[in-house]
């Protein structure tokens, strides 16, 4: 062909298949492919399958080659592109733009994107008296709103969540349908003609006021000191007025919790301020979608009860995630409590009979509503450490989104998890998924609750488990159920799930150092291990340090006991001499019981050797009177943080010991004895264990370097949650040459033991290596 001189050229027409994979749905993905492809004169079509998103787009190959760079160089908010398949096809003679109806599939890769917060467009029409959703609770759209929480299957789909029993109204389907509305394919779009609604009722459910007045009656209890529960999106909260010390009383009295910290809800971020210490970084995770609540440090001049987190000198924070608790902050009370409605250790309570079942006793009324719950959702609880978040519980705004691992694409792998602070993780195609916070198992609820939960996210990643990582503790209800399930089970010793995690997280695949400091955990020896120096991946790992042993007396009763501890301790220390000590401190109050204790450590009876961290820092804190009982785990351990922080000066740290394959706290407690003797600050004895702890450490890492010549080292275990020790341990180790790694996308307490867990079951699964993790040679 002869081209002729100045003669226009016709640019190629061509057709792409796009195939996406990804948090892709109930995100606004379709009408931004729709705008994306009308900008551009493009015709073809868009739907979403069970895989994902697919994209039919024909077109001049200028245009379709920049619509399928902006697909995936600018999504919308709420999505993240994490595969795109991109097949190039004949034209089709597509006329026209349009989006499909979903389609099922056999293989289901789609991620349902998080529950939301309240995004700012949808907060303006809520309190604007012109807009048709004025103090509507459920207004969203597809930049905010439920998701998890309300789907029952995919493809995601109006008929497949919660909605499904309430149909659109013609105002609403004409906006669902319109493909440049902001509320198209929203599927929990709603108004107060067609959608959900709410009501105050009595604890038997008889209702207390007309639909409209339910606002201001809720207000008038609150501000009279009840307690109400109230219905939102993962489940019930127990709300009172956080000012409100003898409401507050009233509540910890009726829900037996005597002193777990308690989280409050603020009206806007004035408000937190007033109360709290707030830096840019807690502003942005108190503002983002995901809405954690963020631990905060207290101002001088807060007024609120101590009551809220006693001994502590932080308060968990939150601000309002929907458009219900919009309302309800936007009254006369601008600081309410907000604490997860659960009887003892069982689950959250989600629905309505069981709010009237469940929660007799503990609340005055009921704020609920007629949109079912299928999924419970806790919220999630977050920290700023230096420059860190560090994830307490990850749920609300994190679940169920994924992030990538170093796993191959060929298998699926779960880790079963815990048995304090339980969630479950699957691995699939170098994804991890981690479930919601499950919390303790030991209820025959939470077991219910643990098998649905792993139902639905089976069911949402499409696809069942061929290997299960499962904790060797012979007493874990995790590990029996997982060993229940029809695949290769796989028992992980608990450090070592630990160290796994903690690199799975990093997206290292080792062999790495890792200080694990916990609580307990059961060590290959039969031991309760809790102060740990291992070198590692994702097959084995080899155990080169830890804290010294020392009896556990009566057991897991000691936990709830520091002082017991604390005794165990000084006669393991001092002998003599420390019972001698042990008598003059705790005699007075608890003779009988020091008694058996003593008799307990002199025969060894019921008290298993231990070498856990936690417990030494449980020994500190009834040492120095702050915590000689503990009304929740890690209580001990916490208050002698915030102890610690009230030191301003530059105080020194306590000496410790390493010597072969064990750190000896011996030298650091004899200081710390002197100082209490000579009458010297709590607060500056507190600090000084902490540098204590973080030097010892960082020897026993330095040792171990020696010998197993590893640059990295990471920092995984409950006791990590201590921001003072692990910025210092960090601190040091970054002195030394190390690559600190620190958890980021899972919690570094036992919320995050199911990564590790599967792993390990998932590498030593497909390396065909036999049997049980163990400690290596």
């Amino acid at each position: 062909m002869v081209r002729l001189a100045g003669a226009a050229v016709s640019p190629q027409r061509i057709r792409y298949r796009l195939s996406l994979r990804g948090t892709v749905q109930g995100v606004g993905f379709r009408p931004f492919v729709y705008r994306l492809a009308g900008e551009r004169g493009l015709t073809g079509w868009v739907e979403n399958s069970s895989g994902g998103l697919v994209v039919e787009v024909e077109g001049e190959e200028p245009a379709v080659e920049d619509f399928s760079r902006e697909l995936v160089s600018r999504p919308p908010g709420l999505a993240r592109v994490e595969e795109v398949r991109r097949e190039l096809l004949p034209p089709a003679g597509y006329t026209e733009f349009r989006i499909c109806a979903s389609r099922e599939e056999e293989r289901r890769e789609a991620a349902i994107p998080p529950d939301t917060a309240t995004c700012p467009d949808c907060r303006r029409e809520v309190l604007d008296p012109r807009d048709r959703h004025y103090l509507y609770p459920f207004t969203n759209c597809t930049r905010c709103g439920p998701r998890y929480t309300i789907v029952r299957e995919l493809p995601y789909d109006r008929e497949r969540t919660a909605m499904k029993p309430f149909p659109l109204c013609p105002d609403c389907a004409r906006e669902f349908h319109d493909p440049l509305d902001r509320r198209f394919h929203a599927q929990p779009v709603a108004c107060p003609s067609c959608g959900p609604r709410v009501e105050l009722v009595d604890m038997t459910g008889k209702r207390l006021t007309a639909n409209a007045g339910w606002l201001e009656a809720l207000w008038q209890r609150l501000q009279a000191g009840q307690v109400v529960a109230i219905k939102g999106l993962g489940g019930f909260h127990l709300a009172c007025n956080a000012a409100d010390a003898t409401a507050v009383a009233g509540l910890r009295r009726r829900k037996e919790r005597e002193a777990k910290p308690l989280a409050v809800m603020c009206r806007d971020l004035e408000v937190v301020r007033r109360h709290c210490r707030v830096g840019p970084a807690e502003v942005e995770l108190l503002t983002s979608p995901k809405a954690p609540i963020v631990i905060l440090d207290r101002r001088p001049d807060c007024l609120l009860p101590e009551a809220l987190s006693p001994g502590l000198d932080s308060l968990g924070v939150m601000l309002p995630y929907t458009p219900l608790h919009l309302l309800i902050m936007n009254g006369p009370l601008d600081v309410l409590v907000m604490t997860s409605a659960n009887p003892g250790d069982l689950p959250m309570v989600k629905d309505n009979h069981e709010a009237l079942e469940r929660l007799q006793g503990m609340a005055d009324a009921v704020l609920w509503h007629d949109r079912d719950i299928p999924w419970r959702c806790d919220d999630s609880l977050v920290r700023v450490a230096g420059r860190e978040t560090l994830l307490f519980r990850r749920s609300r705004g994190y679940v169920p989104s994924s992030f990538p691992v170093p796993a191959g694409k060929e298998g699926v792998a779960l880790g079963a998890g815990g048995e304090m602070k339980n969630a479950f993780c699957l691995v699939k195609n170098g994804r991890a998924y981690l479930s919601p916070h499950i919390g303790e198992m030991g209820s025959l609820e939470t077991q219910e609750s643990y098998r649905d939960s792993l139902a639905h996210l089976q069911d949402l990643v499409g696809a069942a488990p061929q290997v299960v990582g499962y904790d060797l503790h012979p007493g874990y209800h995790s590990s029996r159920l997982a060993r229940s399930l029809p695949a290769v089970a796989v028992g992980v010793q608990h450090h070592h799930a630990h160290l796994a995690s903690c690199l799975a997280d990093n997206g290292c695949r080792g062999p790495a150092l890792g200080a694990v400091l916990d609580g307990t955990g059961y060590g290959s020896d039969g031991r309760l291990w809790g102060c740990e120096i291992l070198s590692g991946d994702f097959l084995d790992f080899q155990r080169h340090c830890h804290l010294r042993y020392l009896p556990l007396p009566g057991g897991e009763v000691s936990v709830k006991r520091p002082w017991r501890m604390a005794v165990a301790y000084l006669h393991g220390c001092l002998g003599e001499e420390g019972m001698a000590r042990a008598r003059r401190m705790f005699g007075s109050l608890w003779a009988e019981e020091l008694a058996v204790v003593e008799r307990m450590l002199a025969t060894g009876f019921n008290s298993p050797l231990t070498s856990s961290a936690g417990r030494l820092f449980d020994a500190v804190a009834a040492l120095l009177g702050i915590c000689p009982v503990a009304g929740y785990e890690g209580e001990a351990a916490a208050r002698l943080e915030a102890l610690a922080r009230r030191d301003g000066g530059t105080a020194g740290r306590y000496p410790s010991r390493v010597s072969g394959e064990e750190m000896d706290p011996g030298p650091l407690l004899m200081a710390l004895l002197e100082d209490l003797d000579r009458g010297r600050d709590p607060a500056l004895i507190a600090r000084r264990f902490h540098l204590g702890v973080a030097a010892m450490v960082t020897a026993a890492v330095e040792r171990a370097a020696e010998a197993a010549g590893l640059p990295e080292v990471a920092l995984s275990g409950g006791v990590w949650q201590n921001s003072l020790l692990l910025e210092t341990a960090a601190r040091l180790l970054k002195k030394k040459g190390f690559r600190v790694l620190r958890h980021r996308e899972t919690p570094t307490n036992d919320g995050g033991l199911a990564l590790g867990q599967a792993m390990v079951a998932y590498w030593r699964w497909r390396q065909g290596v036999p049997g049980n993790t163990h400690e290596g040679d």
